[in-house]
């Protein structure tokens, strides 16, 4: 799916346990920071963000097994618009022909659909590449 990969694991993990997994693997030279937290004040939870693109992060998460959805445990990374890319999104759902927006141009080499689908969803499969990478060499990977 575009957008969201998931890695089936033998493990549930937490957020925290998560978080401790990549603080100890992850190589943040090769493959950037990252931060826990909330990607916009809205958010019902925290995720693990990683940078994407300059509209779009990369969120990694955990959902262990059990109940209608979930029969596997999993890692889950998915793109999300930065809160810049949400500001963007909501300016340009003004409608044009509303008198005081109607000259609003946004500026941009790419629109925020084909980012989406073209450089996060990249950097998206590399991410997932790299920790499916990492899981199974420690022995996590179903």
């Amino acid at each position: 799916m575009i957008g969201r990969q998931t890695i089936t694991t033998t493990k549930a993990f937490s957020l925290d346990e998560l978080y401790s997994f990549m603080e100890e693997h992850w190589n943040t030279e090769e493959y950037n920071q990252f931060e826990r937290g909330r990607p916009n004040p809205l958010s019902a939870e925290e995720y693990i963000m990683l940078p994407a693109t300059p509209r779009f992060l990369v969120l990694v998460y955990s959902r262990a097994a059990g109940g209608l959805f979930s029969k596997d445990n999993k890692v889950i990374l998915t793109t999300a618009n930065t809160p810049e890319g949400i500001s963007e999104s909501l300016i340009r759902g003004i409608p044009t022909s509303n008198i005081i927006f109607g000259g609003i141009q946004i500026s941009s080499s790419m629109s925020t659909e084909k980012e989406r689908k073209g450089p996060a969803e990249d950097i998206l499969q590399m991410y997932t590449e790299y920790m499916q990478k990492l899981l199974g060499e420690a022995g996590y990977l179903k």
